[in-house]
């Protein structure tokens, strides 16, 4: 059975961990949800980023959603991927020296990492993205050149794969970025 870490905080985009969650755990992958400073059987709070017509999206309360790992316990090489969240949690976890670590660690490896929206934020703080093509959430472009990273300009269903790493705009991408990560996870649905 593959196994699977996904980073996320309070304020992460709702769809951005309860479809992957469910949509992996459906794939017969284990998915360890955490975030730092949080326990197993805490909860973070969700938001629910919509987009309207505005200049950007809009914001209303999410769901509570029950972690299912500690942070503080993790063993890093039990994981096969990572998977880290969007929504307004990257802001601040990616201050989190530890979250930078081990965002370096499944990079550094080579193991498959997606990330969502404003994850890639995490990992532009990591330092992992010089001359890797990767997309994100429009406002976040600026980071990622910044970061050395090449941004494409993807529609908000889309997806980029780029060597072990695949990432997706916001939320309506994610059946495009669950079906690159379990490509590059080696896990073939029938």
């Amino acid at each position: 059975m593959k196994r699977v870490l996904m980073l996320a905080g309070d304020f992460t985009e709702d769809y951005e961990v309860m479809v992957p969650y469910q949509a992996l755990s459906m794939a017969g992958i284990a998915v360890d949800v955490v975030c730092p400073d949080k326990s197993a059987g805490e909860y973070i709070k969700t938001a629910i980023h919509d987009f309207e017509g505005d200049q950007t999206y809009t914001e209303k309360p999410g769901h509570n959603f029950k972690l299912n790992a500690s942070f503080q316990y993790l063993k890093l090489e039990e994981y096969d991927g990572l998977f880290i969240t969007g929504g307004r949690a990257p802001e601040y976890l990616r201050l989190d020296y530890r979250v930078i670590d081990i965002v370096r660690f499944f990079m550094d490896l080579k193991r498959p990492v997606a990330a969502i929206c404003h994850g890639v934020q995490i990992l532009t703080a990591a330092d992992v993205l010089k001359e890797k093509k990767v997309t994100a959430y429009p406002s976040v472009k600026p980071e990622v050149l910044a970061a050395g990273g090449i941004f494409v300009s993807k529609e908000i269903d889309e997806a980029v794969i780029f060597e072990n790493l695949v990432t997706a705009p916001a939320w309506p991408g994610n059946v495009e970025i669950l079906k690159g990560f379990l490509k590059l996870l080696g896990v073939i649905i029938l």
